[in-house]
């Protein structure tokens, strides 16, 4: 009985060692000797907006005390294309979309089969990410509607994902979250909002569970987005009235997220976005001029039923896709419907396909249109393929539109104060934030600006 009871008490004895050590490896995930990273986006800011706020006569103190207490980029150069998700996955890996993988907002889909699905799943990055080295340094990760998150390994994940934009899909996104998280912070933060509803009030939500996060579970990194300024300046342009005010409701927004993130200690804080905007009021329509020149075929109800090149919209630039490399005359073709356009005003500049390659984006397209100021692209497969529209913002354009250009500020344990970074490569910011959380971003071409 004595043998039995010392048996006993050695596997008790076993099973607390065990425990202990399991929560000093927790706890060594949050290590108090290292500052914690938060990593917000705030799609479609302009860093003109707070570098010359008293101009614009904007109410932004949160993101002006970013400048003053931290370091800052007067401008940063984008990938190409300048849009959402390709610019999202670059500022977490420090690498190209041609490297990275998702070198759109949706795979090229030229007969619709997809039904407007977006580059969402993490696995089609192909490089490690920035919660990828912090996971395997041991450290806790979370995230808030981050592109292309779904199926990501982070600790607490709530992807960006929506699908046929009705209720079903937020079942859908519960399944991609992490399994019991959005009931767990619902208690406190309220209902959380479909992925597809990209306004300020919903910003305001995510906010909320960003916040709660930040209280809850501690990570050490912690990525969040928000989408009504980008909806905003579509829908009004940029600098126009809605959107600054837009901007004020969003800068009380990150003024909660930084407190929340320094009460856990030390901190580094950066808000960045993806690109800048253009304002446009002329819709050019590729896949008409395409269309026209019979490279795309229709059947009676409108619909591509076969296409020998089409266009993969991006905004202001969208890449030609030709089925068959070898179809010279398919080729020939699409270089007279941009002749066209080209005499017409629309076109500013055509790549050839290695020519956009070496700029890092889309790979496999025979040209690259970037089009002239003013103008956004358009999906109609009608004529004209030029159009008047309504005055509206777009972005897209080449990253060599200055007007393109997104944001960068850092602040927090080990940034310095007031640093001008001077106008800086996108690729730059992954390295630069992954150097403060002491990691290394193997795949990036980017380079630590706080070095």
């Amino acid at each position: 009985m004595a043998t039995a009871t010392a048996v006993t008490r050695g596997r008790l004895i076993r099973t607390t060692l065990t425990a202990l050590l399991l929560a000093c490896v927790l706890a060594a995930a949050n290590r108090p000797d290292g500052p914690s990273l938060v990593l917000l986006s705030i799609d479609g800011l302009r860093p003109d907006y707070v570098l010359e706020a008293d101009r614009y006569k904007l109410g932004i103190p949160n993101l002006r005390r970013l400048a003053r207490e931290g370091a800052w980029a007067a401008g940063v150069a984008g990938v190409l294309p300048t849009v959402t998700y390709p610019s999202h996955t670059t500022l977490v890996t420090g690498a190209a979309p041609i490297r990275h993988g998702i070198v759109a907002n949706t795979p090229f889909d030229p007969t619709g089969k997809n039904h407007d699905g977006w580059y969402w799943y993490s696995e089609d990055i192909k490089v490690p990410t920035l919660w990828d080295v912090a996971a395997k340094a041991g450290l806790t990760t979370a995230n808030v509607e981050w592109p292309a998150t779904a199926g990501a390994s982070i600790t607490w994940n709530i992807p960006q994902y929506w699908r046929a934009k009705t209720p079903d899909d937020l079942k859908l996104h519960r399944l991609l979250t992490t399994p019991g998280l959005l009931a767990e912070l619902e208690t406190t933060a309220g209902r959380y909002p479909p992925s597809y509803d990209w306004t300020v009030d919903a910003d305001a939500q995510r906010a909320a569970f960003a916040a709660a996060l930040l209280e809850r579970k501690k990570p050490r990194l912690l990525l969040a987005y928000f989408a009504g300024l980008d909806e905003v300046e579509h829908e009004t342009g940029p600098k126009s009235a809605q959107t600054f005010a837009a901007l004020e409701r969003l800068d009380g927004l990150v003024g909660r997220l930084r407190e929340a993130a320094e009460r856990n200690g030390p901190t580094v804080f950066a808000v960045v976005s993806d690109h800048g905007f253009d304002q446009t009021d002329r819709e050019l329509h590729l896949n008409e001029a395409l269309r026209a020149e019979g490279l795309i075929v229709l059947d009676e109800r409108g619909r591509v039923t076969d296409w020998r090149a089409a266009a993969w919209n991006s905004g202001g630039s969208a890449a030609i896709m030709v089925r068959d490399p070898e179809d010279a005359a398919a080729r020939a073709a699409v270089q007279r419907a941009l002749a066209r356009l080209s005499a017409g005003g629309g076109v500013a500049r055509v790549l050839t396909g290695p020519e956009a390659e070496a700029l890092g984006g889309f790979p496999g397209a025979a040209f690259v249109v970037g089009l002239a100021p003013g103008h956004r692209l358009g999906g109609s497969l009608e004529e004209p393929a030029v159009r008047v529209g309504a005055v509206r913002g777009t972005h897209g354009m080449l990253p060599e539109d200055r007007n393109m250009d997104a944001a960068f500020f850092v602040v927090g344990a080990g940034v310095p104060a007031a640093r001008a970074l001077g106008r800086i490569d996108m690729r730059d910011v992954a390295p630069t934030l992954a150097a403060r959380l002491g990691l290394v971003l193997p795949a990036s071409e980017g380079r630590d600006l706080l070095k």
